[in-house]
């Protein structure tokens, strides 16, 4: 991982395992103090951050590093991100500039975009992340960008791991679409999904006809399906439950509807009922409930699930920490 940590396929082969395995050390030992000692770490984000924001910083702090944190537009000058851009709005620095300096300064670079959600063939190029790769001389890791969240899929598995055992082949997972007011980026679904393949899961995913995973996307994930995985896609919730150990669900728009907000209102409002309920869990096996968070209560699950003894959002949540914790002892203290 020289370059980095973009997206779990920089981990290839059995590293996957490896890096979670030595998460799980983090979190039953505690990180080494000392590991990053005068190491410095620079977080530039984009979009609000909670989860992100305290991992990431905790996660080098407490292996020694120094830790900066920038909201373009917040805390540092509001960020251009189009090469070629002609600069007379309201953007006062190019990313471009912005990751040069802070490759001066920094030991690694963390970013964290959203996706353009106008074009899903744009947002699956990964136009900014890719940007930040190229100019940053140091190593960079993708804190979610248009398509991926690869930190936000280490901490799902580990939280599935602590549930089901280390060895996750043929366990089955359904991803589940839910309402939403807005439309919200494919990167925790697509992450989620890849994750999964590469632990050789059985993959279920629940989604109306207008909000069914891109083909492109589909595709990508079944070229990544480790011995014993699969993948299958439903149209309805009941039939993807059904039996399931886990029941990860997650919001996003329709590339089809992107350039019509009107219809893709419409469509969101038609499926209002895939909300989770208690119903919803009943037909799985014993099955758990996860969600990346925030979560709107009462839209995308409802109380009686997220405060029930199904859920394990909190714990997930909380493996965001020593997931962090295990990337940057990789990448930037070379442990193994």
């Amino acid at each position: 991982m020289t370059r980095g940590f973009l997206s779990l396929d920089d981990l290839p082969g059995g590293d996957l395992r490896s890096l979670l395995a030595l998460a799980a050390r983090i979190k039953a030992h505690g990180p080494d103090r000392n590991l990053l000692a005068g190491m410095r770490v620079a977080l530039l984000f984009f979009n609000p951050s909670l989860r992100t924001r305290a991992s990431m910083e905790l996660a080098a702090q407490t292996q020694g590093a120094s830790v900066v944190s920038l909201s373009s537009g917040g805390e540092s000058w509001k960020l251009e991100t189009r090469r070629g851009a002609v600069m007379d709005g309201d953007s006062q620095e190019h990313l471009v500039d912005a990751v040069r300096v802070l490759a001066e300064m920094a030991d690694l670079i963390a970013v964290r975009t959203f996706a353009g959600l106008a074009d899903f063939d744009a947002d699956f190029a990964e136009p900014v992340l890719g940007e930040v790769a190229r100019e940053s001389r140091v190593p960079v890791v993708n804190m979610e960008s248009a398509m991926d969240h690869p930190l936000q899929a280490l901490a799902d598995l580990q939280t599935m791991q602590e549930e089901f055992g280390d060895d996750l082949t043929g366990v089955p997972v359904t991803l589940t679409w839910a309402p939403h007011p807005r439309a919200l980026p494919l990167a925790v679904p697509a992450c989620f999904l890849r994750g999964a393949a590469r632990m050789g899961m059985e993959i279920r995913v629940a989604a109306p006809p207008e909000f069914a995973p891109p083909a492109k996307l589909l595709d990508d994930v079944r070229s990544k399906l480790a011995p014993g995985g699969s993948l299958r896609v439903f149209d309805a919730q009941e039939p993807a439950v059904r039996g399931t150990r886990a029941v990860y669900a997650k919001a996003w728009g329709s590339p089809l509807l992107y350039r019509d907000p009107d219809a893709h209102l419409a469509a969101r409002k038609r499926h209002w009922h895939w909300t989770v309920r208690e119903a919803t869990m009943a037909h799985g096996d014993r099955a758990v409930f996860m969600h990346c968070l925030p979560v709107r209560r009462n839209v995308v699950v409802a109380d009686e699930v997220l405060d029930g003894p199904r859920q394990r959002v909190y714990r997930e949540a909380g493996n965001r920490l020593s997931t962090a914790q295990a990337v940057l002892a990789r990448v930037l203290g070379g442990v193994r």
